[in-house]
């Protein structure tokens, strides 16, 4: 049945032909053919987009048009069939959970000792969150880079808490797909507020960058407010900055 939804377009003249793009599909929605990328079928194409950030020409993007719907029966025979032609040493790729959105309850699955998650949705990377996810709608968005998480000790308790998580890394993702990204969430979700958070080592100083520029897209500067927090590599939050301040004031020693 036609659908209207998010689905991949290639840009054929931009397309080389270099194939980084079909391992990031793991639905095997994509295939060279006459030297350029190709989406097989539309019933293959989640639309969450994990393939954008790995052409390096910039020839993948999301666009809404009526299509197929995405038929998971059809990509796990599919993927059967590509393991039998591989042979018993093939890879066995699996549907990416992260095709499907799911909201939970902060607090109520399992806890270690006095810690409990706050983490109400899924799925949490950048690249992965459709701009209309309905967990969006109304949020307070926590825009967070990767190594984050892991130097702050008190992450889940000091800024997950009641807050709605995107994360990624500026280095390595496709930086221009975030502005858009975030420029769709702001003009279409109703987003109270955004804090970005981020760590002291130069290649995080794009993220909210990214960020700022999403918004400015969208032309909601005026509506959302922001905040940018910075974390030492010792696990300290060493500035903050509010929107509109031109100098981030110290808050603590890293």
């Amino acid at each position: 049945m036609k659908v209207t939804r998010k689905i991949l377009e290639i840009d054929e003249e931009l397309c080389d032909g270099c194939g980084q793009c079909v391992p990031s599909c793991a639905e095997k929605a994509i295939q060279i053919v006459d030297g350029k990328a190709k989406v097989v079928d539309d019933k293959f194409c989640d639309g969450l987009g994990a393939c954008l950030g790995e052409c390096p020409q910039g020839a993948l993007r999301l666009i809404t048009r009526e299509a197929d719907e995405f038929d998971e029966e059809a990509v796990e025979e599919r993927i059967k069939t590509a393991q039998v032609e591989g042979g018993e040493d093939a890879p066995m790729p699996r549907a990416c959970p992260s095709a499907g959105l799911a909201q939970f309850t902060p607090g109520a699955g399992p806890s270690e000792g006095e810690f409990e998650s706050a983490l109400s949705h899924w799925p949490v990377q950048i690249m992965l969150v459709p701009p209309d996810a309905p967990f969006l709608k109304g949020a307070d968005l926590l825009v967070v880079a990767d190594c984050v998480p892991v130097a702050y000790p008190n992450f889940h308790g000091d800024f997950l808490k009641g807050k709605k998580v995107m994360m990624g890394c500026p280095k390595f993702d496709n930086v221009n797909a975030y502005a858009d990204k975030f420029a769709k969430i702001c003009e279409g979700s109703g987003v109270k507020s955004i804090t970005t958070l981020m760590m002291e080592v130069p290649c995080c100083s794009a993220l909210p960058k990214i960020v700022r520029e999403g918004v400015k897209r969208s032309g909601k500067e005026e509506e959302i407010p922001l905040q940018e927090v910075i974390i030492s590599r010792r696990g300290k939050v060493v500035a903050r900055r509010e929107q509109g301040q031109q100098v981030i004031k110290e808050s603590m020693t890293a």
